[in-house]
């Protein structure tokens, strides 16, 4: 073999399981082009994901380019006769001095290629992969330079269109929402206080995450605002002054006078799920397994939960083939329920608020409620929204909550 491992794609799920699955001793090669250009996008990285990160001994390359999220506020704008009252959940509830930090992909991209670089085990390839040839034993992989590597596993990090997985011949459940998502950069008066503010509105959610300071702006945050295509028309037309002024009227002037530092995409709203998460000799992970709304920051999160357990599984299985079937027959059981219940949550919240039917706005007036009124029900919510409860990656979880008969990744504390 000329590799233990190879990993389809350079996005940050597939850099941090090179190096998470470097970290085991395998030979891995890392295929693919990053994207570290600068944009509008950030991502959310839970409490998990940041002990996850900091198990491999990234988390410090990234913390000073993050600002923490202490506070989610959710405020329903919805013109519901039965809207609730605006919620903040808070961190320190649930024993966290946060739940976890926002950061732009491309510094995150940069931090995870800077750890890969030092990483002996890695052969960096930034060649796409052009072809694939699945055995029983082995697969063979094609590179755009000429080369060709064989390897034991795939694991395919390589986005919602992966080719990998169609080489496989695994099928997809795909859908679209009536809705766009405009993402920004926004420079504002008021600071934030680590508070991430999501306002639900008939055309979905619109939310304002923390960003940590620069030398040019002392309040920061990013921006991901849901609507339906003929408001995003409207927008997109719009100058950079008239849109910060529309962004200000959206937030109820919550950040005070708004700047765009940053303008993004609008960008249509699609879901798909992968029809299984592994063939032979092939593992998905991230986006090449599962996409939905970018509601609660579950994307990314899911994605390094892939990750994570894939690497748990190698490490705790032992085996000498990283691609036997018994570990990745071990993999698609543990992802399956986390993918599953996470889609259909995203899935339901988005369709409650479009719906605008009477009935559904009074059940999800009444789950706000007791989310806001029932202590324990309000703890348990935030926990599982940060990291499930029940079959999490040990790397993952805090000390006390892992599992002392299961490995962890080498660094874990």
């Amino acid at each position: 073999m000329d590799a233990d491992i190879l990993i389809a794609g350079a996005g940050p799920a597939g850099l941090a399981a090179g190096l998470a699955l470097a970290r085991l001793g395998k030979r891995i090669v890392v295929a693919g082009p990053a994207d570290d250009r600068l944009s509008a996008r950030t991502v959310a990285l839970f409490d998990g994901s940041v002990r996850f990160l900091a198990a491999l001994g990234v988390w410090d390359r990234i913390a000073p380019r993050a600002a923490p999220l202490a506070t989610m506020r959710i405020v329903d704008d919805t013109g519901s006769l039965f809207a609730h009252r605006p919620t903040d959940f808070k961190a320190s509830e649930t024993g966290l001095e946060q739940f976890g930090f926002n950061i732009e992909n491309a510094d995150l991209t940069r931090a995870l290629e800077a750890a890969l670089a030092e990483e002996p085990n890695v052969r960096r390839r930034h060649d796409l992969v052009t072809g694939y040839d699945f055995e029983a034993e082995c697969c063979r992989v094609g590179l755009a330079n000429g080369e060709t590597i064989e390897v034991q596993l795939v694991v395919a990090a390589d986005g919602r269109a992966s080719p990998a997985r169609a080489a496989a011949g695994i099928g997809v459940r795909e859908w679209a929402y009536p809705q766009v998502a405009f993402t920004a950069l926004l420079d504002h008066a008021i600071a934030h206080g680590d508070a991430s503010t999501e306002f639900h509105t008939r055309e979905g959610p619109c939310t304002f995450v923390p960003l940590p300071a620069t030398e040019t702006s002392t309040h920061r945050s990013s921006l991901v605002w849901m609507m339906r295509p003929a408001h995003a028309d409207q927008l997109r037309a719009l100058s950079d002054a008239d849109l910060a002024r529309a962004i200000e009227k959206q937030s109820y002037h919550l950040l005070g006078k708004i700047t765009l530092a940053r303008r993004g995409a609008f960008i249509p709203i699609q879901g798909l799920s992968a029809r299984a998460m592994t063939a032979p000799r092939l593992a998905l992970v991230g986006e090449a397994a599962h996409v939905f709304p970018p509601i609660g920051a579950q994307g990314l999160n899911l994605g390094l939960r892939d990750v994570a357990h894939l690497a748990e599984y190698i490490e705790r299985l032992q085996p000498d083939d990283a691609g036997a079937r018994h570990v990745l027959d071990a993999y698609e059981r543990a992802r399956h329920g986390d993918v599953l219940s996470r889609q259909i949550a995203v899935d339901l919240l988005d369709r409650t608020l479009l719906a605008g039917f009477l009935p559904v706005d009074i059940l999800r007036a009444a789950g706000m409620a007791a989310l806001t009124t029932i202590a324990p029900l309000r703890r348990f919510a935030m926990r599982e929204g940060v990291l499930p409860g029940v079959g999490a990656p040990d790397v993952m979880r805090q000390p006390d909550q892992r599992a002392q008969s299961r490995p962890v990744l080498p660094g874990a504390q």
